[in-house]
């Protein structure tokens, strides 16, 4: 993590978060569906009379359009709150990004 931060500005790793969460995580495509069809099986194999456990049970919601953060001063915060989190340094004067747009 510290290799990151210290080769990533924090307006690329803005831009990283912004695209996986529309999306889907980085990485082999669809991963996401195959373990979710394996939870569907163990969820299935371990269940009492009911309803059948489906892969979509288990698949994450990766765009939810404007059930988020919707107003671009919540969307600053919400970076900048998980920038400290990770440890990043926030290069940002006056709410935009230095040498760039925000």
């Amino acid at each position: 993590m510290p290799e990151l931060l210290a080769r990533t500005s924090s307006a690329e790793l803005t831009e990283w978060m912004a695209y996986e969460r529309v999306t889907g995580p980085l990485g082999p495509e669809r991963l996401d569906a195959l373990v979710a069809t394996l939870a569907a099986t163990v969820a299935n194999t371990a269940r009492a009379k009911g309803r059948k456990a489906e892969p979509t049970d288990f698949m994450p919601k990766w765009d939810q359009g404007d059930k988020g953060l919707t107003d671009v001063q919540q969307m600053l915060a919400a970076v900048k709150s998980y920038n400290r989190q990770i440890g990043g340094t926030d290069s940002t004067t006056k709410g935009g990004a230095a040498g760039g747009d925000a």
